[in-house]
Formats: structure tokens, C-alpha cells, sequence
């Protein structure tokens, strides 16, 4: 897939991300993230300070997200690359208000927004660094 297709492929419908980090002792850690790309092709998510995840990206410092498609043509894309972690809840609003717009609806983003724009959450960007984007194989 070309740049465009595999942003395109990211923002489409209410696909989750499967977020991989490194724990301290070097196993693997995946959990899923609701997320949107922010003005500049970062990926954008949310999450609580004290979660592992959070631990395990401001001991490291990167990440990988891999969407997929989880029906036939199972096309996926997977970003690789450097976070930066911000705690200001001014800056979390905007995209935090977006993501609850993409999963939980227009009627909900405010409220979502809200909720997770607060002391002791997070926005995290990944600078897409390397991308494998795999269109998927038709029957």
C-alpha cells in the first residue's frame, strides 16, 4: 500500500490497534488502543499514567501498532517507531474528543473527550518510522 492508502486503511471504521511494548525484563506486552492520526501522520492515543503500557513507553521510548482487517481480503498495517508522551490536558482534548467521536460516535465525542483529557492520563504520538502495510489476498 502507498502512504495514502495505508493512513486511509488506520482511520477506517472503528478498528482497534493492537499496541506492542516491551516490559522491563524484555518480554512482550500487546494491548488494544482506540486511536486517530493527528494533523501531523502520528498515531494518537490515550492512556492512564500508571498503566503498564505507559511504563513500558517512557522506559523505551517506542512502540508498534498493527491494525488489521479481520475478514478476507486480511489486509493489515503495522507502524513501528519513536513516542513522545505528553501529560497537558489542554493539549489531550482535541484528540481525545476525536477518538471518542471514531468509536464511540459524534452524539458521545465531547464526553469521551472530557473523560480522558484529564490529571493523570496521557497522549501518546508514534512517529511512524518504519510501516508494512499488506493489502490483503483476494479469493
Amino acid at each position: 500500500m502507498a502512504a495514502d492508502e495505508w493512513r486511509a486503511f488506520l482511520l477506517e471504521g472503528t478498528r482497534t490497534g493492537k499496541l506492542a511494548t516491551v516490559r522491563a525484563d524484555g518480554t512482550p506486552h500487546v494491548t488494544p488502543v482506540w486511536f486517530v492520526l493527528d494533523g501531523e501522520g502520528r498515531i494518537a492515543f490515550n492512556t492512564g499514567e500508571d498503566t503498564l503500557k505507559a511504563r513500558n513507553l517512557r522506559r523505551s521510548g517506542r512502540a508498534s501498532l498493527c491494525v488489521d482487517e479481520e475478514r478476507p481480503p486480511y489486509a493489515f498495517v503495522r507502524v513501528d517507531g519513536p513516542v513522545a508522551i505528553e501529560d497537558d490536558p489542554g493539549r489531550m482534548l482535541e484528540i481525545a474528543t476525536r477518538i471518542g467521536g471514531r468509536y464511540m460516535g459524534a452524539d458521545r465525542a465531547e464526553e469521551f473527550g472530557r473523560r480522558n483529557a484529564v490529571e493523570g492520563e496521557l497522549l501518546v504520538r508514534i512517529t511512524p518510522e518504519r510501516v508494512v502495510a499488506v493489502a490483503g489476498v483476494s479469493d
